[in-house]
């Protein structure tokens, strides 16, 4: 193995900025949701299969090993390396529905929810359900065989698999989906595929061990390799596609899959049933079995206590016995007839059960989402709680049916029996299919053998006593590994060794995981997670985070910027020495280039907002800025003249040079500077006029009235000059005097800041003093909070909202006031093209997205929502100090725009980027 050589020579065919050599990077970059830490020696983003190729051809060349990487979801250690690690760019996203949306073709890099939201139109959605599909792409969904909560066995990825393209370790190609290429391939694999055939004979050979195979895929099961690949098809390609499924990156490289589609039922009903005795509840899950049932989720009661505070959990859970347990059932139908049906059915047969309690079933979508996030909020739940140091780990196995109960009972007596007092059980009971979580420290030799003499027991009771599957739905692993022979049995143990030989000789992709004879690999390279920053301390690292944040095809993603710190912490913690480029890398990477706007938090199950830990950081950073900060705080609205006298100054040379040139102009001086200087965009706007008011306040007896305050942005920036369009303020007058209503302003109106841009660098003294100015100032003019206030700009409403509101100040952003005070005072004519929007992450964390949406539906009904972009990653200052954030988080923005006129935001400063990057 000679990495350098092999890093050389890749370097003669990717550019070198697809290529992270970098240190801190390839600690972050390199971890995912598994309790293991291995840091690779390069990180490879490949662009398409060529690449793919390429890395293939020289991994056998040099003999280093290759481990492919989608979303990094994964929870079994499939996805770590210290070799190379594959990463796909956001070139793999591409998607084709066929015209009666019963088939879809998807590349590994498109998130599982992304599929879905392309087939909503037809009804239909990809089989497979994972918790994490908002998160989990195609590739690691295929690799993993991932199922979910409703889709069982029968819709998982290999019974759904419709067609597959795919590039074998010798760097052949198989597009199942093209007869011409199947038949080159016959010819060129024609070795391969017969030996595939003889395996498949073998099994056939040994009549027990078929049934074996059988019996284990009745069950929900991804331990080891798919051998009833072997027995459903006689068609080696078929056994080849179908192998693949569930490989976890060991036997080749998915580069497409074409998926037949389920129907996606829209009229639906849930409840929850309590049970005193799990085993009458097992019972009654092998009744519903048989019942047209769309999922069936178990929790036992110490699950249930775990999310004792989340809203809409019924009391009658809550007084349950220790051995008792809840049912949540999900019924669809194909219309309301269907559904009231097998509603129907559903209640005859709880009408049977005498001892139960149950909520009824509901039609309610808010009741419906309460139950199914306190389902979802299990895992999370025991995350959030867990010692600090200590890691959340969540395993999967599945029982026949008919010893869920005993199993259940068998699992609490060995989290007893280990004094794991904080595991709870949770599941898919249709499948017999249980997650058990726990939590687990690995500081010390003896808190290892706990985990090892536990994890034996775990084995030995679910494989060998119940003949059931050690791995359900997260794939095999490295923690499971060295489990595969022990519940497949030597004979079948060495089919899956001998798949790996014929697909992988040369053991270079993905080495140790699914087939590894160490039996102690369980053990080895378990991550550590010390303590680092109360903020970020009880992540998880699941990466849910990474799809909404602006810099994750830029950067770092929320998690990769915890991993960094916690290790930045634990080097300091143990006195080792940091390199100065490291922390170089660390301050650009996790700090600088974060756009800090907490977004993240609202797609973290445990509600961390990194964003804080940055604040906090750059707080640290630039302390000795603190008595400029105070400087131009105490004088901000001369800081405010003077950002209007550059404005002015800018747009005379835009118009003498043309706005283009100056773009680049400043865009080559960026470089010459090495990035220190800012850039000037074409659509920066020209100067606006400061609001002039007069010193009036409310009267309590005054009728029709709001407050009206301008942010600081609003009242520095008009339009661009490149168009003709005014200040925010003038509008903003005009439609308030439309709608009859009487204006009072702050005083004064210039000076007056939310103090976000202070905070934003980490200046929370100065920040906190101006925002109390302006609520002071709101407070005064409201009549002591008595009439409404209007804020212009979305990130200033955020800023004040929590502090307003607890000063009695109704402050409402403009999308909220003008669906509460404007759009029923006004005689409206919408717009009939189309327009693109923008929902700010400030608007997002709000809540704000109904508001928009009736806004939207009432003055320009033919508006249109880009699609995975959250955060414009503008940021305030950083859309001109750091553009590139910016253009990474618009990169699809034009396309998807194209067809639209204008676009619409409540951030004026984000739409400086947005309109550079929709054209």
């Amino acid at each position: 193995m000679s990495i350098s050589k092999f890093i050389a020579d890749l370097k003669k065919q990717l550019p070198s900025e697809r290529l992270v050599t970098d240190p801190m990077r390839l600690f972050a970059l390199g971890t995912d949701a598994s309790f293991y830490r291995l840091v690779p020696e390069l990180i490879v983003y490949a662009n398409d299969e060529k690449d793919i190729k390429t890395l293939l051809r020289l991994s056998a060349q040099h003999k280093v090993p290759l481990t492919f990487r989608a979303a990094g979801t994964s929870l079994s250690g499939q996805a770590v390396t210290d070799s190379v690690l594959v990463m796909l760019t956001d070139a793999w996203v591409s998607h084709r529905v066929e015209p009666l949306g019963d088939v879809v073709h998807i590349q590994p890099g498109v998130i599982g929810a992304n599929a879905n939201r392309a087939l909503k139109p037809y009804g239909r959605k990809i089989g497979p359900d994972p918790a994490s599909i908002n998160a989990c792409k195609i590739g690691g969904i295929v690799a993993n065989n991932a199922s979910g909560m409703c889709c069982g066995t029968a819709h998982n990825s290999y019974h759904t698999l419709h067609g597959l393209r795919l590039i074998l370790a010798d760097g052949t190609l198989l597009d199942t989906r093209e007869d011409t290429n199947i038949e080159r391939f016959r010819i060129k694999q024609k070795k391969l595929l017969s030996q595939l055939s003889q395996l498949r004979q073998q099994l056939l050979n040994q009549p027990k061990l078929a049934e074996k195979v059988r019996h284990k895929y009745r069950l929900k099961n991804t331990t080891g390799y798919g051998l009833n690949a072997l027995l459903d098809f006689e068609d080696p390609v078929d056994i080849l596609t179908h192998l693949m499924v569930g490989s976890e990156g060991t036997l080749g490289f998915i580069s497409e899959v074409a998926f037949k589609t389920v129907p996606d039922l829209k009229h639906r009903a849930s409840t929850m049933i309590g049970f005193d005795d799990l085993g009458l509840c097992a019972q009654t899950v092998a009744e519903l079995k048989k019942l047209s049932v769309d999922a069936v989720e178990l929790l036992d009661t110490r699950a249930i206590q775990s999310v004792k505070h989340m809203p809409g959990l019924p009391s009658f859970t809550l007084q349950l016995p220790a051995e008792g347990g809840v049912l949540l059932v999900d019924v669809r139908g194909e219309d309301a007839t269907d559904l009231a049906n097998n509603i129907s059915a559903v209640d005859a047969l709880l009408a049977s059960i005498p001892t139960i309690k149950t909520t009824g079933f509901t039609e309610s979508v808010h009741e419906i989402d309460q139950y199914w996030k306190i389902r979802k909020g299990t895992f999370p739940a025991v995350g959030a709680m867990r010692e600090v140091g200590t890691t959340v780990i969540i395993e999967d196995v599945a029982f026949p049916i008919e010893y869920l109960a005993e199993g259940v009972s068998r699992l609490q007596s060995l989290f007893d029996k280990y004094n794991y007092d904080e595991a709870i059980i949770f599941g898919h009971a249709l499948e017999g299919n249980l997650h058990f979580v726990f939590t687990q420290s690995f500081k010390s030799q003896s808190e290892v053998d706990r985990y090892d003499q536990f994890m034996n027991e775990v084995a030995q009771m679910v494989a060998m006593e119940f003949g059931g599957s050690l791995k359900a739905e997260h794939g095999t692993g490295r923690n499971m590994a060295p489990f595969v022979a022990l519940e497949w049995g030597d004979d079948a143990y060495g089919l899956m060794k001998k798949i790996k030989t014929i697909l992988d000789p040369n053991n270079l992709l993905n080495p140790g995981v699914i087939i590894n004879d160490d039996k102690a690999v369980h053990l080895k390279n378990l991550k550590a997670m010390p303590a680092a920053d109360e903020t970020v301390d009880k992540c998880i690292e699941c990466g849910f985070c990474e799809p909404i944040c602006p810099s994750k095809n830029f950067t770092l993603t929320p998690r990769q910027r915890i991993t960094a710190y916690r290790e930045l912490k634990r080097m300091q913690a143990n006195q080792e020495p940091i390199s100065a480029q490291w922390r170089k890398s660390f301050d650009l990477q996790a700090i600088d280039s974060c756009a800090a706007t907490g977004l993240c938090a609202t797609s973290c199950p445990v509600d961390i907002n990194t964003g804080e830990l940055v604040l906090k950081l750059r707080a640290h950073n630039n302390h000795k800025y603190g008595a400029l900060a105070t400087t131009l705080s105490r004088h901000y609205a001369a800081i405010a003249s003077l950002v209007r006298g550059g404005l002015w100054l800018q747009s005379i040379a835009q118009r003498l040079v043309g706005a283009q040139r100056l773009e680049s102009w400043t865009s080559t001086l960026r470089k010459w500077t090495k990035q220190r200087t800012p850039l000037w965009l074409s659509t920066t706007p020209k100067r606006a006029a400061p609001i002039y008011a007069r010193n009036i306040a409310a009267e309590p007896t005054d009728l029709n009235t709001v407050v009206y305050w301008a942010s600081c942005v609003t009242q520095s920036m008009a339009g661009s000059v490149m168009d003709d369009r005014g200040a925010i303020p003038d509008a903003v007058k005009s439609v308030l005097a439309k709608a009859d209503l009487k204006v009072v302003y702050p005083q004064p109106t210039r000076g007056l800041c939310c103090g976000q841009p202070f905070f934003s660098k980490g200046h929370n003294q100065q920040g906190n003093q101006m925002m109390n100015e302006v609520l002071d100032a709101l407070w005064d003019v409201s009549s002591g909070g008595r009439y409404p206030v209007l804020s212009d700009t979305s990130p200033c409403s955020l800023q004040l909202k929590d502090e307003a509101q607890k000063r009695g100040i109704q402050l409402y952003d403009s999308t909220a006031f003008i669906d509460r005070f404007l759009l029923n005072r006004l005689k409206l004519t919408p717009e009939t093209k189309a327009v693109a929007v923008h929902l700010t992450c400030s608007a997002q964390k709000q809540g704000l997205e109904q508001s928009f949406k009736r806004v939207l539906d009432a003055l320009a009904p033919n508006w249109l929502q880009p699609e995975d972009i959250a955060c414009c990653g503008f940021a305030g200052d950083k859309g001109f100090q750091l553009p590139e954030l910016n253009a990474s988080a618009l990169k699809t923005l034009g396309v998807q725009t194209r067809s639209c006129t204008y676009g619409v935001s409540t951030s004026r400063t984000c739409e400086i980027g947005l309109s550079k990057h929709s054209g």
